[in-house]
């Protein structure tokens, strides 16, 4: 070993140098974590998560009696020039996806500063359905081209949109529950004249995992419920790794409670 020199101090300064590195590994981690989540950041997640082949089939399966087994398929179908995503939604009984009887578009966008909520979603009717049927299920050329979809939402609403449904605004969950956003409708809904009512209120919750609840019911000018389930909101769950398992269940076929009222319940934004 070479005069003076010091294992000791070596070791040491080896010691310092990896403690060194760990604190600023440790503070450029706690700056990653802590980095703030801007407006738009919020309204990504809750399009994201919206996105995607749903399926209400567990639910079904526990209480057929209130809930039928509804697929529904969620897809980016544009971007506005703001930065809103447009996304293009459908609902259709599991065992005939190709027959909607629902479709909508969604556009999902930061609340305004001035409300106290962090996403705004809002759905538009489209008046020629027959143009837009299965677009997500379509090759993308086969799509009307995105140009086409922004321009169904010019200021004065026309082609292909009738004015806007129903808007929910939603606000991050609070720390601990399983949702990650939760919303509804305005306090007293919006109009509706469904099996007598006069306005309707719609529920969404986002969870983990792309799951989502929702829960839309009618009422009428006493305030009595005149349509949608009454037991708890539907939950759509992504779609397993194989949606044809289980073709054959009985929860596929029609039951004998009259159709009408079963999609009373379901995940709609009535007219």
């Amino acid at each position: 070993m070479a005069k003076g020199s010091d294992p000791n101090g070596w070791s040491r300064a080896r010691g310092l140098v990896v403690k060194t590195l760990v604190l600023i590994g440790g503070a450029f981690l706690l700056k990653r974590l802590t980095k703030s989540t801007t407006r738009w950041d919020h309204a990504k997640i809750v399009a994201r998560s919206l996105s995607g082949e749903k399926f209400s089939r567990e639910q079904a399966s526990r209480d057929p009696d209130n809930y039928f087994n509804f697929r529904i398929l969620t897809c980016p179908a544009t971007e506005m020039v703001d930065g809103s995503k447009v996304l293009y939604f459908e609902q259709a009984f599991w065992r005939t996806p190709q027959k909607p009887f629902r479709q909508r578009f969604l556009m999902v966008k930061p609340c305004p500063k001035d409300l106290k909520c962090d996403v705004e979603v809002s759905s538009y009717a489209i008046r020629d359905v027959e143009d837009y049927k299965n677009f997500c299920d379509r090759p993308r050329d086969q799509r009307p081209l995105p140009e086409e979809v922004i321009g169904i939402f010019p200021v004065v609403m026309c082609l292909d949109i009738a004015e806007p449904l129903t808007t929910l605004y939603l606000n991050r969950c609070e720390r601990g529950k399983r949702c990650l956003y939760e919303g509804s409708t305005p306090p007293g809904g919006f109009p509706n004249s469904w099996n007598g009512a006069t306005h309707f209120t719609s529920e969404l919750m986002v969870l983990k995992n792309n799951e989502i609840h929702t829960w839309d019911r009618g009422y009428d000018d006493e305030g009595n419920q005149v349509w949608g389930v009454k037991e708890g909101p539907y939950e759509f769950k992504p779609a397993p790794a194989s949606s044809f398992n289980g073709m054959f269940s009985p929860l596929n076929f029609p039951l004998s409670q009259p159709l009408e009222k079963k999609i009373e319940g379901s995940f709609v934004l009535q007219e």
